[in-house]
């Protein structure tokens, strides 16, 4: 049982990226799934999760910019960065929840390794 987050990279401000989770042992889609990130030196912090039903939610400094999804039969969470900016650096880690409070990192049971993303110039 595992997830592995990849996609990460170097990106110029403006610039888009994907990342993508692979998950294995389990059917993704029986759980919320999410994105966190960790900053240097900061937290971990929610970006967006994607329940059960599909519905999905995103931290306000993300709304309109990020969107979260996932493929089924592939069994793999996205999350599709547009317009990044320098304060979205930070390793971004795919995450598997247990409990109902999903914005909270003490809700998931199962993490990716985290892949890094840079946006600079």
């Amino acid at each position: 049982v595992q997830l592995q987050a990849s996609g990460g990279g170097l990106v110029q401000p403006g610039g888009s990226l994907r990342l993508s989770c692979a998950a294995s042992g389990f059917t993704l889609n029986a759980y919320t799934n999410a994105w966190f990130r960790q900053a240097p030196g900061k937290e971990r912090e929610w970006v967006s999760f994607i329940q059960t039903t599909g519905n999905t939610y995103y931290e306000p400094s993300v709304q309109g910019r990020f969107t979260i999804s996932r493929d089924n039969p592939k069994n793999m969470l996205y999350l599709q960065m547009d317009n990044l900016k320098p304060e979205d650096t930070a390793v971004y880690y795919c995450a598997r929840s247990y409990s109902g409070k999903y914005i909270s990192a003490q809700s998931y049971d199962l993490w990716g390794q985290g892949t890094l993303v840079t946006v600079s110039s």
